[in-house]
């Protein structure tokens, strides 16, 4: 089951940070952790937290009733309202549509591409490929790490001026840093993460975090 929490300068006025504490996520994710672990398994691991993360970060959409036949008789169904879209940034965040397209095969996916400049640790982006329609249903902006929060700002800066009215967040790890920017640029987003850490190192990188997620899901450490 997801848990609650906030980060530590969080007011009372925080959006909701979702916090999942399943058995099964946490075996995984020590499996992520491990330094030991190759691209192969880290990138099954990966793609298979996002599967599982997907049923509470979907708790929220909205559904219709529509008239079915069954076998046996009529009856009345549930079926999403709205087109859904998942936007990974790149390129990290590929390796957690895998796992949710599993789940919603019929979701849109769109691209950002963001990369951090190493001195500044802001965010410079390259790629902006994404559908016309952002506002035709929920928006689900996916990247591993969420760690000064620069990004996946700048990310949903990029979805908002796209259209997108329906966002939230969902990430493998995140840190309390990252959390308050968030809450301070996009008051309400509510975000999704298998674990909420300690703290940014000196570089910007989460403690005790899994390294570069992106080097370590593709061989290129």
């Amino acid at each position: 089951m997801p848990t609650t929490q906030t980060s530590d300068s969080a007011a009372q006025d925080t959006p909701a940070l979702i916090v999942f504490d399943h058995p099964l996520i946490a075996h995984k994710m020590a499996t992520i952790r491990d330094q030991a672990t190759n691209h192969r398994f880290f990138r099954a691991h990966l793609s298979q937290i996002a599967g599982l993360m997907v049923y509470e970060v979907t708790r929220s959409f909205k559904t219709k009733p529509i008239p079915v036949q069954t076998p046996v008789t009529k009856t009345t169904a549930q079926q999403l309202i709205g087109t859904i879209t998942i936007v990974p940034v790149l390129r990290a965040g590929l390796g957690m549509i895998h796992g949710m397209l599993e789940v919603m095969p019929e979701a849109r996916v769109g691209h950002l591409g963001l990369a951090r400049d190493e001195e500044t640790l802001e965010p410079i982006a390259y790629l902006n490929k994404l559908p016309k329609d952002l506002d035709a249903g929920p928006v689900i902006l996916v990247d591993p790490m969420l760690a000064t929060g620069g990004s996946a700002s700048a990310a949903l800066t990029m979805l908002k001026d796209a259209g997108a009215t329906d966002l939230r967040m969902i990430c493998l790890v995140a840190a309390p840093e990252g959390v308050a920017r968030l809450h301070k640029d996009h008051p309400g987003i509510k975000i999704y993460c298998a674990a909420l850490d300690e703290r940014l190192d000196e570089n910007g990188y989460i403690v005790p975090g899994l390294g570069d997620a992106g080097d370590r899901m593709y061989g290129t450490v």
